[in-house]
């Protein structure tokens, strides 16, 4: 008998015999449970608030018991580890008691690859496997993103740099900047990132993702969108070579139709623009 069929039979005979109380007690000797996240269980939780780290304009407040609830079933089947994820936060998380008193998580949407844990307190690190982001964050969404908006953002991008190099010819170091696309800002995870750099290293030599100072790089590529629908998506791409001091721009659109996103690349702006 396999290990996970053991455990299978040991809960449903647990549940049979001995209640559900029993039943939750194994689960944690399982490590199928935490009872870390209790007090939200026992409705001490008034409100939660959710804040993204790349927008600090993407806020919004949990209060819903059901939301809070659901919230819990995540967090109380997470996997305490001891190592964090290297990679940055993509929300934070403050759970509010009565008397100002506040359960502070940083959270990183998607699971590291190297098995750090994407959820993390001042003294606790969790691996959750269940996308809180798809279960909780993306319900409370008011705004329209761009239909699989890592497929034409960050394919528009490549696109893009592919075009400018063969437009140009030039070998030097080329920085991609995502640091000033304030407007899809929010919609930029960590993990996809991580995806994003790697794509980049298999295709171009002398380009990568710009973090941090940029000083060093000879050109910056730099991405500010234009605007977006479901099914739209516009952006403007610069190319600024700090040698020659000068800055070639391009106008990119693209547009959702037969299954799959159709990109546009121009050096010359279009009408629509």
């Amino acid at each position: 008998m396999s290990k996970d069929v053991l455990i299978i039979t040991i809960l449903i005979c647990s549940l049979f015999f001995s209640g559900c109380s029993k039943a939750d007690s194994l689960k944690v000797k399982l490590g199928l449970k935490n009872n870390d996240f209790e007090y939200i269980k026992q409705n001490k939780i008034e409100k939660i608030v959710i804040q993204n780290t790349r927008d600090q304009g993407y806020r919004f407040i949990v209060s819903d018991k059901r939301a809070i609830q659901e919230l819990y079933e995540i967090l109380s089947s997470a996997k305490e580890v001891k190592e964090k994820s290297t990679l940055k936060p993509d929300y934070v998380f403050e759970m509010h008691e009565a008397h100002d008193k506040i359960h502070k998580f940083n959270y990183i949407a998607g699971l590291d690859k190297k098995n750090g844990g994407n959820l993390y307190s001042e003294d606790k690190v969790y691996i959750v496997s269940k996308r809180i982001d798809n279960d909780i964050i993306k319900s409370f969404w008011n705004i329209r993103i761009p239909k699989d908006f890592t497929d034409i953002y960050y394919k528009s991008i490549l696109k893009t740099l592919t075009q400018y190099l063969k437009d140009t010819k030039i070998t030097k170091s080329i920085g991609i900047n995502l640091n000033e696309d304030i407007d899809t800002a929010k919609f930029i995870l960590s993990t996809d990132l991580e995806e994003f750099k790697g794509d980049i290293k298999e295709k171009y030599q002398n380009a990568s993702l710009a973090e941090g100072d940029n000083s060093s790089y000879n050109v910056l590529m730099t991405i500010k969108t234009q605007g977006y629908k479901r099914l739209l998506y516009k952006s403007i791409i610069t190319f600024y070579n700090r040698t020659e001091k000068s800055e070639v721009k391009y106008y990119v659109k693209g547009e959702y139709e037969n299954r799959g996103w159709n990109i546009e690349v121009s050096n010359k702006k279009p009408d629509d623009f």
